[in-house]
């Protein structure tokens, strides 16, 4: 049999034989809903059990996910996770080999897998004997990344781990490993900034922005691996919104384009009748016309991403950023009354 169809033949059994580690353990209740479980992986590695629930109503439909801010971190793309029950590892090895030996494969093909978790170097019968006393544990594959060469350094055949143990090796799943996938997963809504004048600008007099505080909310998203007690939970509040006005004939405000968050939970400060000689905290000052175009002004909103897990693990993760284009035309007109 080729190693295609095996693979292929192990996935179709694994669907038959598979079942998930019982829920305990696990987060959720009022104001909270399960959003996505993994999804499959590819080649060997198999579908993981860990599971994502956003606190709140939904994910945002008209947002994002977010970019985060740091060129050196990466989610994981892959990790091991408890995953068989022994009997089951059984019942899915044999058959597997049974289907091997139908299609005329090679004893010496599986001589090494039998001698490993049957023959008692090091497993005897595949720890039958101890179903209940600890689970096999297996390589799994970020869904997020699929096709990552860098999930094959999860290369590390089924390992039996006794119930309550830590197996101490490089990739095996901790509440920090769910932050990232949590962090991964964190959707935010569409940055949509309020502008005077609205829909027009004008050249060399001043474009406030300003965000509402209810315009945003904190967006926390929860990843838990059922039946281990795991679980982590990531929580993106937004500091800083970034303005880019599309062109260097500009001038922004502050100069940075970079507009703090106020004490209110708001960001830069609406404009009213009487402030039009003033400057704006946020902002924006077109020096040149677009004509019959508009310039794309983008403006960024930064979030701030910290976790909290199992154990009373947690931290603080790389920011996110998510960004909106804005369309601004920009007439030349060297006075108006505002």
């Amino acid at each position: 049999m080729s190693r295609y169809r095996l693979l292929a033949a192990m996935t179709a059994l694994f669907c038959l034989v598979s079942t998930p580690v019982s829920v305990a353990g696990g987060r959720g209740g009022s104001g909270s809903r399960e959003v996505q479980t993994s999804g499959k992986g590819s080649g060997p590695l198999l579908e993981s059990h860990v599971s994502f629930k956003v606190e709140g109503d939904s994910q945002p439909k008209d947002g994002g996910p977010i970019t985060s801010t740091s060129v050196d971190w990466e989610p994981p793309a892959c990790w091991y996770e408890p995953y068989w029950k022994a009997k089951d590892f059984k019942t899915f090895t044999e058959a597997k080999w049974s289907m091997y030996e139908s299609a005329g494969g090679a004893p010496e093909g599986i001589a090494d897998d039998k001698d490993r978790y049957k023959n008692g170097h090091p497993y005897k019968d595949f720890n039958a004997d101890k179903n209940d006393e600890g689970m096999w544990w297996v390589a799994v594959e970020n869904p997020e990344n699929k096709g990552d060469v860098a999930a094959k350094a999860c290369d590390r055949d089924p390992f039996w781990v006794p119930n309550g143990q830590n197996p101490e090796v490089p990739q095996a799943i901790d509440t920090e490993t769910l932050a990232g996938l949590a962090h991964q997963r964190t959707r935010v809504p569409e940055t949509r900034i309020s502008m005077a004048p609205d829909g027009r600008s004008t050249v060399n007099l001043p474009t406030w922005v300003w965000l509402d505080k209810a315009a945003f909310r904190t967006v926390s998203v929860t990843a838990d691996l059922p039946g281990t007690g795991l679980w982590a939970t990531t929580t993106a509040k937004p500091v800083s919104l970034h303005i880019d006005p599309g062109t260097d004939d500009a001038q922004t405000f502050p100069a940075s384009g970079e507009c703090a968050i106020n004490d209110d939970g708001s960001i830069g400060e609406p404009y009213a009748k009487g402030k039009a000689e003033r400057t704006p905290p946020c902002g924006v000052s077109y020096l040149r016309s677009s004509g019959t175009d508009a310039y794309a002004l983008k403006a960024t909103l930064t979030w701030e991403i910290s976790w909290k897990g199992a154990g009373g693990t947690g931290g603080e993760l790389p920011n996110g950023t998510f960004a909106t284009t804005t369309d601004v035309p920009v007439r030349e007109i060297q006075s108006v009354n505002r």
